[in-house]
């Protein structure tokens, strides 16, 4: 029976819908702008075997007749230095926000329609990551001047947003990954490949993927996807449960030691990673 605090997916705020119950918050700061729009700034810890790519989520409601409410939110994966998995970035602009524009200018021209429930992922590019660093940073003027500052931001980050869905490919300038008819950039995402085989038990992060190949992190990730046919992820998931099949079936190992020898930090998340896979439990090819 499920517990009384168990949502339904339609109860779970954007928010809580985009982190995924299994993440945890380790630290929550919230951002003042101004009265129309919220934001903050959380560190989070993610299920064991998730490293997703950098996105961004835009969530868009109806409130009431020409009243709508709109959050974005924007996931980054944290470096090796960290001590959380990624920062993740929540601003919510209220319906009052809208009422600066006149309907007809909402509605046209726009990727979606402003008075239905939408949902649109979009890629954060290097200028959305300078938007959300001049969002968290300090106030070093008057506390009039830094909410200008923010508000001006915080608007900046809602342009670029909607430029991205409207035009998802001016969110990473790699035109149709034309880069890969150079033989030396197919090399290193060949060699990204062989690095992931060779870290099973010890997965590293895509930027520190990047970094060990030499290639922008927006490239490998591009490449990699048309190169290979799947995402970083996906490849790095697929080696490590292919390693723990192998594990538990010929060598006879227990859930319990291959967790540990494929360095899941519980045999719950590494449970959970194996079903998502296989659509089985570890214990099940034991028996």
């Amino acid at each position: 029976m499920p517990s009384v605090n168990t949502k339904t997916k339609q109860q779970l705020t954007p928010l809580e819908r985009f982190l995924g119950e299994e993440a945890r918050v380790m630290r929550s700061q919230t951002l003042p702008v101004n009265n129309f729009i919220e934001a903050v700034k959380q560190e989070v810890d993610l299920p064991e075997g998730e490293q997703p790519e950098d996105i961004g989520m835009l969530y868009l409601f109806p409130i009431d007749d020409n009243k709508f409410c709109l959050q974005l939110c924007f996931l980054q994966y944290a470096d090796a230095s960290a001590s959380f998995d990624a920062e993740v970035y929540s601003v919510k602009y209220l319906p009052a926000f809208f009422e600066q524009y006149p309907p007809e200018v909402l509605m046209e021209n726009q990727p979606f329609r402003f008075d239905q429930t939408t949902e649109q992922q979009f890629s954060i590019c290097t200028q959305t990551r300078a938007l959300l660093v001049e969002l968290s940073r300090k106030g070093e003027l008057t506390p009039f001047i830094w909410s200008l500052h923010r508000s001006e931001t915080a608007m900046h980050l809602l342009r670029r947003a909607l430029e991205c869905i409207t035009v998802p490919f001016t969110a990473c300038q790699v035109p149709a990954c034309r880069f890969l008819a150079y033989e030396s950039e197919r090399d290193k995402i060949r060699e990204a490949c062989q690095v992931l085989e060779q870290t099973i038990d010890q997965p590293i992060t895509i930027p520190e993927l990047a970094r060990r190949v030499a290639m922008n992190e927006c490239y490998l990730k591009k490449g990699f996807k048309a190169l290979v046919g799947k995402t970083i992820h996906d490849y790095q998931q697929g080696l490590r449960i292919a390693r723990a099949k192998e594990l538990l079936q010929k060598q006879g190992l227990s859930v319990t030691e291959v967790a540990n020898t494929l360095g899941y930090s519980s045999i719950s998340h590494f449970s959970t990673a194996f079903k998502r896979v296989t659509g089985l439990k570890p214990c099940e090819l034991l028996s």
